[in-house]
Parts: C-alpha cells; structure tokens; sequence
C-alpha cells in the first residue's frame, strides 16, 4: 500500500511569540530549524525513499521542507524537488492573524465553526480541503511513498478525520516537526494512520 508521511512544520517567531500564523508567516527559529534536521535524520534513519515531496506555500513549511531534503540527500536518498500545494495551507484565522493567540474567540487548533463570522475558515471546511487535497496528491502522483509539509491545524484535522482507521494512538500532542505515517487504500480512498512521532529537541 502507498505510504503518506505528514510533518508539521518546524518551531516558528510566532509560535514563540503566541501569536496567530494562518496565512501570514514567520520564520524558523533556531529550534525550528533543529526540529527540521531530526525530523528529517529520523526518516533517513528509517530509510524512506520518498517519490515526491509536496509542501505548503507558506514559507515556514517549504524551509522545514527544504531542510529535510538536505538529510535525505545527506543519506544518500531519493531527495525530489519541494513542490508546494496550496491545499496544505494553514486554516484561515481571518482578522486575528498576527495578534496574540489569546484574542481568538475560541480554542485555537481546534475552534470549530467560531472563525467564520470573521471570515476565517471552520474546521469542517478547513478538514474537507486538506482531505481532498492530500487524497488528489495520492492519487495523482501514483507514488508509493509521499512526504507532506503541512501545519498544526491543518494537521489535526487530517488526523481527526481518520482517527477512526488508526492503528496507533491518536491521543498525541502533534508537536513542531511531529511525523504523522499513514497507510493509504487507493481503492477505498481511505487512510490509516500508523505511527505518530515527535522529536525530542
């Protein structure tokens, strides 16, 4: 079965600063840079040949992107050119990005439909583009083994819309750089999540 290989973005200013990201950006820290560099020694590590390496434009996840193609590429694996795929974009918060997390009417990974009178994007449509995205990805590349760049929000909502195939537990901080391992059915079009991993740094 194909394999999809969803990583988070490194530690970021604002994510130091609590401050809201969406669609604005900011860039790496030295941590975040750090966390890039396990994350992608860990999938050196475990030998992943990657056919194709698909990122958010946003460019805290094409760095992280990049700086994982430096450790494939180190290791002597396949390391494809980042192509970036606004479908992995982080969920619009509207007109809170840029300010304190603390201003957000509502959990901020998770706030259901509360941005949307703002003109920021709920979980339902936020879930539904990235599933959709990433299920065109998998389809479309034919590749066996996918690596996607995304963002925490984005993230946990991918996550929440398959916890009911997982075969490992979903109850799992989904930290910078965390690596989220799926099984794809190309038939069924479904996804079951097998492994969650975080880096220690």
């Amino acid at each position: 079965m194909p394999r999809l290989y969803i990583l988070r973005h490194g530690q970021t200013e604002f994510n130091l600063q609590h401050r809201v990201q969406g669609h604005c950006d900011s860039p790496l820290t030295e941590l975040g840079v750090e966390q890039a560099h396990a994350a992608g020694a860990w999938l050196a590590d475990q030998g992943v040949r990657f056919e194709r390496i698909f990122s958010s434009p946003l460019g805290r996840a094409l760095a992280t992107a990049e700086i994982v193609r430096e450790e494939l590429a180190a290791a002597g694996l396949p390391a494809p050119e980042v192509e970036p795929v606004d479908g992995l974009i982080e969920r619009s918060y509207g007109p809170f990005e840029g300010g304190p997390a603390s201003d957000v009417p509502a959990e901020l990974w998770d706030p259901g439909e509360a941005l949307v009178p703002f003109g920021g994007e709920g979980s339902a449509a936020l879930r539904e583009r990235v599933v959709g995205a990433l299920t065109d990805l998998m389809l479309s590349s034919c590749a066996q083994t996918v690596l996607a760049v995304s963002h925490g929000s984005a993230t946990l909502q991918f996550k929440r819309a398959w916890e009911p195939l997982a075969r490992c537990p979903q109850d799992v901080h989904l930290g910078n750089c965390c690596v989220l391992v799926y099984e794809f059915d190309p038939v069924a079009r479904t996804f079951a999540c097998e492994q969650i991993v975080n880096q220690d740094v």
